[in-house]
Order: C-alpha cells, then sequence, then structure tokens
C-alpha cells in the first residue's frame, strides 16, 4: 500500500457559496468580459454586473414561482450561456441543480426526475419538454417547466420583476458551504444512474486548491471555450473557476463548427477529453498524407515528441532546436492557427490522454495538463500543474487532497471534494465511502517515486483469461484508438482462451481512406469489414497496440463492426465511455464469432 496527502493551501469559509464568485465580480469589476456569446455569427461580449443582473432577475424568477431553499431544479441543455445563467441562478435562489444530458433517453429523464424529486425543470428544446412532461407520471413533485428555446427565461424574468433583492439576498445567506449545490446521476456504465449529493463547500474545495497551480489558464486575461457537456461535473468545475477567476468563457454547442467557433472565440486555453485530441491529431496527420506532404508531417510529428521530451532531461540541443524552429514555422503554427490561434494549454481528463500524444501536443505549442478524479470527487483529484509535470500520468494529488493505492491496486481517495454521499441511496454510499473517508475509485493505478499518479485500468473491468492472466484492457484500447481509422474499440476474452477485440471505424476517415484505396465510394464499412486492405491497416493499429503489453495479453483476432458506438446507440456514456455490458450485449453474436472453431 502506498499512500500520499498533500496540504491543503485553500480552505472554505462555512458562509460561502458558489453565487459569491458572481455578485463579487459585479463590484470589483463591472466592466469585464466575463463572458462573449455567438449571436448571428458574431461574438458579444457580457460584462462581470450584466451576467449578475440577469443572475438575479432569473434567481427572482424562480423564487415568485415557489421555488424554495433546497428544492431541486432540473436543467437540460446543450452547452450554451443559458446552461451557465440557469445554474448559478438556481444556486443565487438557494435551490439544487439536477443536470440532464441533451442526450438523455425518455427512461433515463424519468429515473432522474423521479428519483431527484425535482419540482421544476428548465429545458432547452420542445423535444427536451416532451420528455420531461412524459415523465410527469412517475415525477408527481414535478410541477413546473420552462423552455428556453420557447421563451421560458424571459417568463422568469417577468415574473420575478416584483421580488425585491432582499429576497435574493436572503436566499444567499441562507446557502452555505454544506448546502448541495447540485445531485449529478452517474453516466452508468453499468446499472441505473446513481446521483451523486455534492456541496457547495466540495466544489470550491476543488477550485480553490486547483486554480494556484493552473494561474497561467485562469486568469482574467484567460478565455476558453466550452463544448463538453455542462451536465458533466468535468466541464462544470471549468465553468465555476471561470467564473471565479474572470477567465472569459464561452460556449460552443454543435462539435461539428467547433473549428469555425475556436477561430472567432480564440481561446486561450481548451477543456476537452483525449478523444478530441486523438481526433485533431489523426484529421492533421490523414490530411497531410493526402496531400502528399505526410513526410514532412511525420518528421514535424517526431520532432515536437522529442522535442517536449527534451524539455524533461535538461533540454533539447542546438540541432533539434533548430529542426523544432523549422516545423514551427511549416506545421506547428497551422495545428495551432485551427484552435483560434492564441491557445497555449488544454486541461484533459475523462480517460487516459497516453504519452505519444502528450508529447506531441506540448511540442506543436499546446501543453496539455492531463488530471484525474471522478463525479464522486466534484471531478478533479490529480492534476499535473504548470510547475510539477510529467507527461503520461495524471499528476499529483491536489492540494488537501489524498491518495492511497490498495493492496489490490484500486485508487483510494480522500479529502473535503467527496461527495456527501448517493441520493437516497445509503447502501451504495457505504459500499465506496469508509468509516474513516476513503472513497473506492474503482480505477487501478501507480503512485511513482515522485509522487505521480498514473492509471493503469477499471478494477472492473479486468478481464480473466480462460488461462488465469489478469488483463488490463485500458493500455490495449487506448493505442488501439490513436490510429486515424479507428474510432472506438473495446476487448473481450473473458474466461477465453485469448484477448480478442471489437473495433469500429471512424466516419470521419472512412471516406478519404476508401479514396485513397481506391474503393467504390458509397461502400459501407459493412461492405468492407472483410476487405484485405482495411483488414491490414486495423491488423497495424492491432500490432502497435500490442507492443505495450505481453504476448499473453496482446489482441490475437479482432472484428470489425459495421457501424460505430454512439450515444443514441446505447453503446457510449455522455463522456465517451464505452458501456461494456451493453456493447458485450448486443454484439454477442461478433464475440462468439472470435472464438469459434
Amino acid at each position: 500500500m502506498r499512500e500520499l496527502a498533500v496540504p491543503a493551501v485553500v480552505t472554505i469559509p462555512n458562509e460561502a457559496n458558489l453565487s459569491d464568485p458572481v455578485f463579487d465580480n459585479a463590484a470589483s469589476d463591472p466592466g469585464h468580459a466575463a463572458f462573449s456569446v455567438r449571436r448571428d455569427g458574431i461574438w458579444a461580449d457580457v460584462t462581470a454586473k450584466d451576467f449578475a443582473d440577469d443572475v438575479t432577475a432569473l434567481a427572482k424568477g424562480l423564487i415568485a414561482a415557489g421555488i424554495d431553499v433546497g428544492d431541486r431544479v432540473a436543467l437540460m441543455s446543450k452547452t450554451r450561456y443559458e446552461w451557465t445563467l440557469v445554474d448559478y441562478a438556481i444556486w443565487t435562489a438557494g435551490a439544487i441543480t439536477v443536470p440532464i444530458y441533451e442526450t438523455s433517453s425518455a427512461e433515463q429523464v424519468q429515473w432522474i426526475l423521479s428519483d431527484s424529486g425535482a419540482v421544476a425543470a428548465v429545458v432547452e428544446t420542445g423535444q427536451h419538454q416532451e420528455l420531461a412532461d412524459g415523465a410527469r407520471p412517475d415525477a408527481p413533485e414535478l410541477q413546473q417547466l420552462w423552455q428556453i428555446d420557447g421563451g421560458g427565461l424571459d417568463q422568469l424574468r417577468t415574473a420575478g420583476a416584483e421580488v425585491g433583492d432582499d429576497a435574493v439576498g436572503e436566499r444567499r445567506q441562507a446557502t452555505n458551504a454544506d448546502s448541495l449545490c447540485s445531485i449529478i446521476y452517474t453516466s452508468g456504465t453499468t446499472g441505473r444512474p446513481k446521483g451523486c449529493e455534492l456541496t457547495h463547500g466540495n466544489m470550491l474545495f476543488d477550485i480553490g486548491n486547483a486554480i494556484p497551480g493552473l494561474t497561467a489558464l485562469f486568469n482574467k486575461q484567460g478565455s476558453t471555450l466550452l463544448f463538453l457537456p455542462l451536465a458533466h461535473v468535468f466541464a462544470r468545475l471549468i465553468q465555476c473557476g471561470a467564473v471565479q477567476t474572470g477567465a472569459r468563457l464561452g460556449h460552443a454547442a454543435d462539435v461539428k463548427n467547433l473549428l469555425a467557433d475556436l477561430a472567432g472565440f480564440k481561446p486561450t486555453f481548451l477543456l476537452s477529453v483525449p478523444r478530441v485530441f486523438e481526433k485533431v491529431y489523426n484529421a492533421s496527420k490523414q490530411k497531410a498524407h493526402a496531400a502528399g506532404k505526410g513526410k514532412i508531417f511525420d518528421a514535424a510529428e517526431d520532432t515536437a515528441i522529442a522535442h517536449s521530451e527534451a524539455l524533461d532531461s535538461g533540454g533539447p540541443g542546438l540541432a533539434l532546436k533548430v529542426k523544432h524552429t523549422l516545423f514551427d514555422k511549416l506545421v506547428y503554427s497551422k495545428l495551432r492557427a485551427a484552435l483560434g490561434g492564441q491557445c497555449h494549454s488544454a486541461v484533459s481528463g475523462g480517460a487516459p490522454l497516453g504519452a505519444r500524444l502528450g508529447h506531441f501536443f506540448r511540442g506543436i505549442g499546446l501543453t496539455i495538463y492531463e488530471g484525474y478524479g471522478l463525479t464522486e470527487t466534484s471531478a478533479a483529484s490529480t492534476v499535473n500543474l504548470r510547475e510539477a509535470i510529467k507527461i503520461g500520468t495524471v499528476g499529483k494529488p491536489l492540494p488537501g487532497v489524498s491518495v492511497r493505492i490498495a493492496d489490490d491496486g484500486e485508487i483510494l481517495l480522500k479529502g473535503p471534494h467527496i461527495m456527501r454521499g448517493y441520493w437516497k441511496n445509503d447502501t451504495a454510499t457505504r459500499e465506496v465511502i469508509s468509516a474513516d473517508g476513503w472513497l473506492s475509485s474503482g480505477d487501478l493505478g501507480e503512485l511513482d517515486d515522485d509522487g505521480f499518479l498514473r492509471i493503469t485500468g477499471r478494477k472492473k473491468e479486468i478481464i480473466v483469461t480462460a488461462g488465469g492472466k489478469n488483463v488490463a484492457p485500458s493500455v490495449l484500447e487506448d493505442r488501439l484508438r490513436s490510429h486515424p481509422l479507428v474510432s472506438q474499440c473495446m476487448a473481450v476474452g473473458d474466461q477465453q482462451p485469448f484477448i480478442a477485440c471489437l473495433v469500429t471505424i471512424d466516419p470521419d476517415a472512412f471516406g478519404p481512406w476508401k479514396a485513397a484505396h481506391s474503393k467504390e465510394e458509397d461502400a459501407t464499412v459493412g461492405d468492407l469489414a472483410e476487405d484485405p486492405d482495411l483488414r491490414a491497416d486495423i491488423q497495424a493499429a492491432v500490432d502497435e497496440a500490442n507492443r505495450a503489453v505481453s504476448s499473453a495479453e496482446a489482441i490475437k483476432k479482432f472484428r470489425i463492426l459495421p457501424v460505430d458506438f454512439t450515444q443514441e446507440g446505447g453503446e457510449l456514456t455522455p463522456k465517451m465511455s464505452v458501456k461494456r455490458n451493453v456493447v458485450l450485449k448486443q454484439y454477442a453474436d461478433d464475440v462468439s464469432a472470435l472464438y469459434a472453431r
């Protein structure tokens, strides 16, 4: 057993709550551009004072509608300015936000609304309203609905016009660090989602102790464009960190328009999951090869990685510096320009990024600070910081956080950022939080001699072959997904003689691949699943992934599936994690075929 505890650098006063920075900022720097909102194709600034005034107006509307201190209010919308606005209005009114992913199914919406006991909901679209209305028979406490696209926020502003400022002040005073701020339902890779009870103090503690090590990102000159779902705790923490520090915040609702949004917004840092960085890298590499510039890109890639690695071992030599400067003009500057031209840093979480990708991006001038945490830990528990970074790890424990590696390799976490428990589920709470406050993460990891944490797998996802070999599939899967053609993959082999893998093809890469290999333009993945050229390229990706493991752990066979995994199909969670139990059930015949004699 190994353990590392880092002293806190910030303590949270009992009277504090998440709405405080909104009004503090409005008082100290009312004209500061706190947000930029895209209207009619143009990014328009929203000042700190304007934001505080609108938060107050909506909070008054909620009070007028009968929302009381401690009431649960559901919020279902894409990532947009109004999401943040409503979130802070709910907190200002003393209520509790219950996020719902905008991609949630009718059954998921019904469960969250009924289990949380939400008395009201703010939804984005008419379709969302239909889902919420459909849940009413199972959610009898749900009394009121406001639709953002249907003028619902204006209705709230009008309803609250007669409510005085004193009423808002009383609600804010009635909310402190121990009050619940949110019940966030886990994405549910297994079983029904559980509601994590997070307090204002949980979130404030996490933000307060993370920001001192990330001041290069979170400051009044900084800016970020959020495109991950705000229903996820990771994006939520970045939202709150930006509001607290005055970093300008923007929202992008549709990732299809992300490059255009980045070009217009020009963020200085980004928040993302590894899959987005993988796609940026793969798309750039594929585009270069298709244009006959593959050798230049490959050389630039190797140079970026070598330059980044040299930063950890005395610095690059003169020859490497010269090559790096040349490729900066030819390649790296163009990659940075695609992100808006001013982006120098990113925060990544949700899954391991991988050392090679981390070094590549740092080598082109975009340092990715990889971190680790859970919904149950208010997001961040460990993170690489500017003065303490080791690529390939998820960083050291944040100040105030303790990390312990149990005898079986499971990561245990402790600190004031740990959730209060699961909503109305004491049994589940006791299963993950010990009597002395240690949270069982379900993840496997190791602490190195310098105190950096490395994730090695999921405890419940360990594959045990028929020969008794324990295999952590994430090592193989992470490397396999780095190939441009691979969208998703899932290793299988529990109680089987060897490890095999299900593979899906990236739709964005498939068209250019067909053109480069003279395949029929309208051929589907299903049509070419047994095509020798496609299988050869996937086999090469499998061979590369197998280099990371022993022969007993290596993928011996693979099967290309005709369609990609999606949230709509039920195979992926909103943060793009594969629901292994769902895939095993839906593709049982394909798994059986891998082991057919």
